[in-house]
Formats: C-alpha cells, structure tokens, sequence
C-alpha cells in the first residue's frame, strides 16, 4: 500500500516551496513543506494513511489516532478511514488550538475515553511544540500517549525534543529524502 517513491515525488511536486518562509516554530527558512497540498489530494491521502499504518504496525498498536488541528485533520481521517477498511480499525481524535468556546469547552473532540492508548501525529516537524503541545493535551485528557508519528521530519530539533520527553518520533521522510540537508547545530565553545 505504501509507495515512499510516490510520496516523495508527490511532496516534492505539490508541497515542497524554495524561498523564505517564517515557520510555525518563528524560524527563517529556505523551504516551506505544505503537506495539506499532499494531505489533503486523494493519492497523498491514500500514500499517507498507508505509510502511518505501516509504521504503527511495527510497534504497539493504539485505539486511537489524532493530533493539532488543523494539520493534523485530514491525516486522522485518511488513516481511520484505510484503518477500517483493512480491517484493523482505528479511531480518530483531534486536539484543539484553543478550548471549545461552548458546551463542554474541552480541547479533545473526538470518539476517545480516558485510558485510551493514542498515537499523535502531525505532518511537518520541525521543533515539535505543537506535537509536543498536543500530548499535554492529550494527557491532561487522560489518554495515554505511546506513539508519535509524522510524514516529514525536518530534522531541527523535534527528534530531540520529543526524546527528552520520553517520546521517539517516528516519521515516514526526513528532508534528507528531498536532497536537502539539515542544519548544522551551532558548535559550543
């Protein structure tokens, strides 16, 4: 089901933009990833699902899967929707950027219960803060967070910041799969 051959070419034809971009983290950039061009196309959507329940196959399985909305939206519905499909159904939650403004006014939507075991996943990571702000709002939640995952790894940090926590990141590219390498951390003297 899943073609990393085709996922790259896929990015790199419809997401992958050379320029200067401000990213979410505040950090300058050369290039800007747009997943949602990929995530949100029904071959990337179908490229990604397929990855992502290839790589939670390799490792616990959760009940359910979700991460900050809005990057976060169209690869929960793509993974639960080819998760039951192959039969091995996931359920699907998505983290709040800010409560909700009426009824329960709670930050996680979704078919989740506390205890529940949860994969979070986001499409680009550069430093980690909004996966790592989507586990501490998952956990406030009560779920238990035992998987993180995303499509691209931009190697800046995000691999490191969701170790110290006690979290591995597990991505199904790294930029290095667009011939670009990563930054060179500033040497300590």
């Amino acid at each position: 089901m899943y073609d990393k051959t085709a996922l790259v070419a896929l990015m790199r034809a419809k997401a992958l933009r050379f320029g200067d971009f401000v990213l979410t983290s505040g950090r300058r950039a050369s290039y800007y990833l747009d997943a949602k061009q990929v995530t949100l196309d029904p071959e990337g959507a179908r490229l990604v699902a397929g990855g992502l329940l290839e790589l939670l196959a390799k490792g616990e399985w959760p009940d359910a899967i979700g991460g900050m909305s809005i990057g976060a939206d169209p690869i929960t519905a793509s993974v639960v929707v080819l998760s039951a499909i192959q039969g091995r159904p996931l359920r699907g939650f998505m983290v709040r950027k800010e409560p909700k403004g009426h009824g329960t006014g709670q930050y996680i939507e979704g078919p989740v219960q506390p205890g529940d075991r949860v994969a979070i996943v986001e499409d680009v990571v550069t430093t980690g803060g909004s996966g790592l702000q989507a586990i501490e709002r998952a956990e406030s939640y009560g779920l238990k967070v035992i998987r993180v995952l995303a499509i691209v790894d931009r190697m800046e940090g995000g691999t490191e910041a969701f170790s110290q926590r006690g979290y591995r990141l597990e991505s199904l590219l790294t930029i290095q799969d667009f011939g670009i390498e990563p930054p060179t951390p500033p040497q300590n003297s």
